[in-house]
């Protein structure tokens, strides 16, 4: 893997993992070659440990009964999670994660099956529409990243009037380039913030884009801002 680590302190960043999380592992290999110290987090808790952010990873949580992520939305540690957000702390969910996120409400819009209807699995290019955020400080305006994809239900869906307010909030983080959209995201959506700009969800997954060996380490420059967040986060004075 990239190591982006430095001689700078290692901020401790929480992975939650839910029943059927399977990126959680992958998430934490990824946060501690890019400079964090991963903290596994269960889902059952109803606290969250010392950390300076919070990463719910991909994969599959209770199955994806009912909707994906709206169960796990219920999970006790999602109370620590919504008050750690609120405030202030970094969130990033990714695929299952983002899901949840919205799903709590932490997020807003929806994620709906694929247009296809089809799971799929494959190397998407996004395109970085703001780098004045938590997530993407390491990156430049416009800059493409392309990052592995692997869902079923990554549809991002909101109102009209929702997007529109997206968009002129600047809440739009990340979109798909021209002609990569996978799965009908609105207004090719792939990644959303909220409008106070510290919790963020994207389907496709920066965790598996940091080793050259595979492909693409643009997934670090996503990691690596977090890293970036927490680590500030960690050196305030306490409120």
């Amino acid at each position: 893997m990239i190591d982006l680590t430095g001689e700078a302190a290692r901020p401790r960043i929480a992975v939650v993992s839910f029943p059927g999380s399977l990126d959680d592992g992958d998430a934490a290999l990824a946060l501690d070659a890019v400079g964090a110290e991963a903290v596994p987090v269960w889902h059952a808790s109803e606290t969250l440990p010392d950390v300076d952010a919070v990463v719910l990873p991909g994969g599959f949580s209770y199955g994806d009964y009912l909707r994906c992520g709206a169960i796990a939305r219920f999970s006790p540690v999602m109370g620590a999670v919504s008050r750690f957000a609120a405030g202030g702390g970094p969130v990033l969910g990714i695929c299952n994660g983002f899901q949840i996120l919205c799903e709590a409400g932490l997020l807003p819009g929806v994620l709906l099956r694929n247009r296809s209807l089809r799971f799929l699995c494959r190397d998407v290019a996004l395109r970085v529409e703001t780098a004045a955020s938590p997530f993407t400080s390491r990156c430049a305006q416009g800059q493409e990243l392309r990052i592995p994809a692997k869902h079923g239900e990554g549809c991002y869906f909101a109102p009209p009037e929702l997007v529109a307010a997206l968009e002129r909030g600047g809440q739009v983080v990340l979109r798909y380039a021209s002609g990569e959209n996978p799965n009908g995201s609105l207004a090719d959506i792939g990644g959303v913030r909220n409008a106070e700009g510290n919790v963020m969800g994207l389907m496709p997954h920066p965790e598996h884009a940091v080793d050259p060996l595979i492909g693409s380490t643009d997934g670090a420059l996503i990691l690596g801002s977090l890293v970036d967040a927490a680590r500030a986060r960690a050196g305030a004075p306490a409120s």
